[in-house]
């Protein structure tokens, strides 16, 4: 047997009107209004959340003109990867003299084509075994350092986070050793090498592996920088049911009726209108006082449920 949500009337099984039969509430749409209030709440809430976030965001690429530099930076970084990384000279029999430059581009082709199997038959030499797991090591860690480079730009979006510098810093610094070991890497196999085949090959670093290396370390003092002087991040002011995000959360955290929060959010909400007849100069003085009795004398209508008619009760009311 069903319980009117209103009265508490015990409804007979053949009462099948959406109104109770005792208060003559709308069974169907009863609580609706608080239902749609709390949703609207919730979304407006939410979106108090989503805007904090957008803020951090926006403040992490273009917060300052430290942040922009940054980024530029971080993007450009990868660009002495296109340049000379390294370059080796080979000849011999039957074999005429070649010079080659290497780039980022040539080591994805040739890691790409690479024979595996090969490379760690290599490994077992005793005359260049030692130099392949060189050579080895420098490829995999300037592809990895690569790598972190987008790593660290899409790790930008929070950077204005907890824990959004020590993260920064922390990449860029494994950045810059892994192409120091890249580099060193490949100096050692060229050593390597030149030293079983003398006549046969020669091998260098290229301009673009000390940029590069440079290119980090310009990204990491930035980072430093901005861990040092700090971000400022403007946060949008957001509103729930009329009150300031930040009161509003407080208020909830602290446990607030949800009555007391409806009538701190009808004050609020008809402050502001106010604020705005105010600044458009349609109401001053006894305008504004009369206006104030009339959206006050609405608002207790909808609390104590009272209408027009009970205007002497009402009016009573109100000058208490």
């Amino acid at each position: 047997m069903a319980t009117c949500p209103n009265c508490g009337c015990k409804l007979k099984f053949y009462e099948w009107k959406p109104d109770c039969p005792k208060c003559n509430v709308n069974l169907v749409y009863y609580g609706m209004e608080e239902k749609l209030q709390n949703d609207a709440d919730k979304a407006e809430a939410e979106h108090a959340r989503i805007q904090k976030k957008i803020d951090r965001l926006k403040a992490s690429f273009v917060g300052s003109p430290l942040t922009i530099a940054r980024l530029i930076l971080s993007v450009l970084a990868l660009g002495p990867l296109f340049l000379t990384l390294c370059k080796i000279s080979y000849s011999g029999p039957f074999i005429e003299p070649t010079t080659k430059s290497i780039n980022a581009m040539a080591v994805y082709n040739f890691v790409s084509s690479l024979n595996f199997d090969s490379l760690f038959t290599m490994f077992n030499s005793e005359l260049l075994g030692k130099a392949f797991i060189f050579f080895l090591v420098s490829i995999a860690c300037v592809l990895l350092s690569a790598v972190l480079i987008i790593v660290s730009i899409v790790a930008l979006t929070a950077a204005c986070g907890p824990k959004g510098n020590i993260r920064n810093i922390t990449i860029n610094v494994i950045m810059i050793v892994l192409a120091v070991v890249s580099a060193f890497s490949f100096t050692r196999f060229s050593s390597g090498i030149h030293a079983a085949f003398p006549e046969f090959y020669s091998g260098s670093l290229g301009a673009g592996a000390y940029v590069y290396i440079a290119a980090l370390a310009v990204v990491l003092a930035v980072n430093i920088i901005i861990a040092v002087k700090g971000i400022e991040v403007k946060y949008k002011q957001t509103y729930v049911g009329g009150i300031p995000s930040e009161e509003y959360f407080r208020l909830v955290e602290e446990g607030t009726d949800k009555a007391t929060l409806r009538e701190m959010m009808a004050d609020a909400l008809l402050e502001q209108e106010m604020d705005e007849l105010r600044k458009k100069g349609v109401i001053t003085g006894e305008e504004e006082a009369e206006a104030l009795a009339m959206a006050a004398h609405e608002l207790e209508k909808e609390v104590t449920g009272k209408t027009d008619d009970d205007a002497p009760e009402g009016e009573a009311a109100f000058t208490e």
